[in-house]
């Protein structure tokens, strides 16, 4: 093989390497879940893929972004986990949630049920697991607010309403943090059993769950 052809084969190699981490650092990234926090319509053994440029273009070595849009109510998002260091975790660790008020929005939630500004607001997606109603001054999980987002933060909530760590505990994600959104599972398997391959999960979408004004009802008080 000639030294030509081998520098051929170095260049290829190279330029493949930028444009991965190029399309890694701007456009799409994996991901893969590994709590049951946004069960049912993602599980643990899910790897999803993220778009990271919907919202904006992140400049690189810095947390800057310019920004292109803005979430909205009912997108899945993935972010850096901003209160890490207060709860002595890996600074780099990330979340997955959906997002419920954006900024101006008042979140509250009675008896399990979440209400955005004055209206219910009903996710198909998401569930409760118990039928328990836990006293407000128990717990934030069934009885919160009524807050109002933050300019520039996003309320969020995990599917399963149970089961999920959420803005209802360490407060707002504020959009520096934001990654990108969820948008579709290309591989899957058991964690407990890498044997275990879900086919059928493969390529599935990650749904939005947007509000509508108009549906639901108007909350009473």
């Amino acid at each position: 093989m000639s030294k030509n052809t081998l520098w051929d084969y170095f260049k290829a190699i190279v330029i493949a390497i930028v444009i991965a981490l190029f399309f890694r650092a701007f456009v799409v990234q994996a991901f893969k879940i590994p709590s049951g926090s946004m069960e049912p319509d993602l599980i643990p053994g899910d790897h999803i893929l993220v778009n990271k440029f919907i919202y904006g273009v992140h400049i690189p070595f810095t947390k800057a972004v310019i920004p292109v849009s803005h979430p909205e109510t009912g997108q899945v998002i993935v972010f850096k986990f901003p209160y890490a260091k207060k709860y002595n975790l890996h600074p780099g660790i990330d979340f997955i949630k959906r997002v419920v008020g954006t900024p101006g929005d008042k979140v509250q939630i009675i008896n399990n049920n979440v209400y955005v500004n004055n209206r219910l607001y009903v996710c198909k997606y998401a569930k409760w697991a118990s039928k328990k109603l836990l006293p407000a001054y128990d717990s934030p999980r069934d009885n919160f607010g009524p807050i109002t987002v933050p300019k520039g933060e996003l309320f969020v909530m995990g599917d399963n309403r149970d089961n999920s760590l959420d803005s209802r505990y360490w407060g707002f994600v504020p959009y520096k943090d934001i990654i990108g959104q969820a948008f579709m599972i290309y591989f899957s398997w058991n964690p407990k059993n890498h044997f275990d391959i879900y086919y059928k999960r493969f390529f599935k979408m990650v749904p939005d769950c947007p509000f509508k004004y108009g549906e639901g009802k108007m909350q009473n008080g």
